[in-house]
């Protein structure tokens, strides 16, 4: 069986991990020495780092640099795979980032994670990936993130919201579970985040749609199950964010 270990360890450029894991799963806040792709066939992954969280559905996986620290949490029942990369083909963007899956990857992927940890690099295993990291290093970056600030009060307030986006408190709740006064918290979050708390929670929620909508749920359900009063208002801030009504969101 591999280890986490023996995969961070490999000679090998590319080496994969399958597993499954239970709705509720935490991976509490880890690194590794080599580049890590998380890849979900089937559920939602939430990841979060010192700098940013994501909502990760299907046909998305997130790209994670090597030695950054994250946190990985199952939405649902999640079928993972894992892939763990020579760091020499780090890209230019020191963090954790979207990368879209296409049938192409997504075919490689679920390839590679069949090989055994000592693959043969010169035949055809190898030649396939060669290709895998060719389609990696040519995904496009996917702007599906809400930054995270450093101050721990703050980094409290925002993984309530990532638990529950629906939360309706207001901000004089969240400065007092920051222990803050309402004027040093909203200047704190703005400084931190580049936005204010409603717009961070809006983009929380946002993600959090597009995970449900990914996994069946209607646009109607998905729009209550985050915290919106009206399938309408729901709309139109999904047409705004994303260029395309909820409806005709391709995943």
């Amino acid at each position: 069986m591999k280890s986490t270990h023996d995969l961070d360890m490999s000679q090998r450029p590319v080496v994969a991990l399958a597993d499954e894991y239970p709705a509720g799963f935490v991976d509490t806040a880890h690194s590794h020495e080599r580049i890590q792709i998380l890849y979900a066939c089937s559920g939602v992954m939430s990841v979060v780092t010192d700098k940013t969280s994501f909502v990760i559905p299907p046909q998305r996986a997130v790209w994670i640099p090597s030695l950054v620290v994250h946190e990985v949490s199952c939405r649902g029942p999640v079928s993972l795979r894992t892939l763990y990369i020579d760091p020499k083909y780090e890209r230019d963007d020191p963090d954790c980032h979207i990368v879209e899956v296409g049938p192409l990857l997504r075919a490689l992927i679920l390839e590679v994670t069949t090989f055994d940890l000592d693959y043969d690099v010169s035949g055809r295993e190898g030649q396939i990936v060669d290709l895998l990291i060719s389609e990696l290093l040519a995904t496009s970056k996917v702007p599906y993130a809400a930054p995270m600030p450093s101050d721990p009060r703050l980094v409290r307030v925002c993984r309530e919201i990532i638990e529950n986006p629906s939360d309706q408190r207001d901000i004089d709740n969240w400065a007092d579970l920051a222990g803050m006064s309402r004027r040093s918290f909203t200047r704190a979050f703005r400084r931190e985040t580049g936005m204010g708390v409603a717009v961070w929670r809006q983009q929380v929620r946002l993600l959090e749609a597009l995970s449900l909508l990914s996994t069946g749920s209607n646009v109607t359900n998905a729009a209550l199950d985050v915290g919106y009063d009206s399938t309408s208002a729901f709309c139109a801030m999904f047409q705004r964010a994303f260029g395309v009504s909820p409806s005709k969101y391709v995943f």
